[in-house]
C-alpha cells in the first residue's frame, strides 16, 4: 500500500466532507450562498413566494366571513342570516348578449 492510501484510510468520513455548519437551516442557507452565489435569486424568489402564501392564509383565516374562530357564542352563525341574504359563491360577470 502507498503513502497516500495510507494516508487517506486514517482520515474520518466525517473529517473528509466539506464542513457544513450544522446550526439547522440558516446556516445551510449561508453556506449554500457563499459557495454558490447563483443561488441568491432563487433564494429571494421562493421567500417572497412563502411569505405571500403565508400572509394570504393569514387573510383569509382572519377576516373571511366564512371562517369563525368564536365556537361558544355563535356556533352556527349562517342560521341567523335571513333568507333574503345573497352568498358570494364567485365574481361572475355574465353578459348577455342577446
Amino acid at each position: 500500500m502507498s503513502q497516500q492510501q495510507a494516508q487517506q484510510s486514517r482520515v474520518p468520513p466525517a473529517a473528509a466532507s466539506p464542513a457544513v455548519p450544522s446550526s439547522g437551516l440558516i446556516g445551510f442557507l449561508r453556506h449554500q450562498v457563499k459557495h454558490r452565489p447563483s443561488l441568491i435569486p432563487l433564494f429571494l424568489i421562493m421567500g417572497t413566494a412563502v411569505a405571500g402564501a403565508g400572509l394570504y392564509l393569514m387573510r383569509l383565516a382572519l377576516f373571511c366571513p366564512e371562517v369563525r374562530w368564536d365556537k361558544k357564542n355563535n356556533p352556527e352563525p349562517w342560521n341567523n342570516l335571513d333568507p333574503t341574504h345573497r352568498y358570494k359563491v364567485g365574481a361572475f360577470s355574465v353578459v348577455n348578449q342577446w
